[in-house]
């Protein structure tokens, strides 16, 4: 009778202690803030989306990233949208602003943690490796790094039909400045179109520069790309080609002025391979 008690006390106690299943899994979810659009993209990839409680505008990529609350653009963040979602940390990779909201959020004692962003496959498989540690996911990471290594095999094998190489420029909106900016040679937008057989004619610019008659007149591109937040200011080829100098182009007399999501060019992820291969089919038609 002793022993039987004994057994019983025994097994009350591990029923007290232990954690029902569902609460062990959710003890380490975190809410996560993330105002850079290439980690957000990654964190849903890695299966961790459902950790993600708000995020800056330029996170739209995947459209479940649009569902959530916006605490303002990356360079224009809002300290104290951030705050109401009572995060237990904010991802970013270093290119936020401004320094007033960083400080209060630092004051406040919300947790900031910094990425730093890929501008290579090689950077981009390791930062896939490191996010992935954050969350427990590397056997999803091991799925897109491989993924990824074959899209661009396929992309690579796929360019060899195109025997021209179209002269691009490449158009983004930039909301910090409130203007229309040529994206310089140097960069991950440069980078994609390479590899998809164009070329940016923007050859001697470095980083951004605002859009003007004689920067984009002199280069006289074959194709412009438009990332879409700055075309759909617009709507269309007819009203973009409005813009400073683009008329004098053979883009602009040809009406061959695309649209093209930002988050398809401007970074690399585990969808490079395939937006390679859809870059490719624009430029070449």
């Amino acid at each position: 009778m002793k022993k039987l008690s004994i057994l019983l006390l025994l097994t009350c106690l591990l029923a007290c202690t232990s954690t029902p299943k569902d609460q062990s899994q959710t003890a380490g979810k975190q809410r996560i803030v993330c105002v850079a659009k290439q980690l957000t993209e990654l964190i849903y990839a890695l299966g961790a989306g459902d950790q993600l409680v708000g995020v800056d505008l330029s996170s739209t990529y995947p459209p479940a990233a649009q569902k959530l609350t916006k605490v303002g653009y990356h360079r224009m963040l809002n300290a104290e949208g951030i705050i109401a979602l009572k995060p237990t940390v904010v991802y970013h990779d270093g290119n936020v602003a401004p320094e007033a909201v960083i400080d209060q959020l630092k004051k406040v004692g919300v947790p900031m943690k910094v990425f730093s962003d890929a501008h290579s496959i090689v950077e981009t498989k390791a930062l896939i490796d490191t996010l992935a540690a954050q969350f427990g996911a590397q056997k999803q990471a091991d799925s897109l790094k491989t993924k990824l290594d074959t899209d661009l095999a396929n992309a690579a094998k796929a360019v060899k039909q195109y025997k021209t190489t179209p002269k691009v420029a490449i158009i983004h909106f930039g909301r910090v400045i409130n203007n229309y900016l040529v994206i310089g040679k140097a960069g991950t937008a440069s980078y994609m179109l390479g590899l998809a057989g164009g070329t940016n004619v923007m050859d001697t610019l470095k980083g951004m520069k605002p859009l003007s008659p004689e920067i984009i007149s002199k280069a006289q591109p074959d194709i412009i790309l438009v990332t879409d937040f700055g075309y759909d200011r617009l709507g269309n080829a007819e009203k973009l080609a409005t813009l400073p100098g683009i008329a004098l182009t053979p883009a602009g007399k040809n009406k061959k002025i695309y649209r093209i999501e930002e988050h398809d060019l401007i970074y690399l992820g585990p969808r490079t391979g395939e937006n390679v291969q859809l870059l490719m089919k624009l430029i070449h038609q």
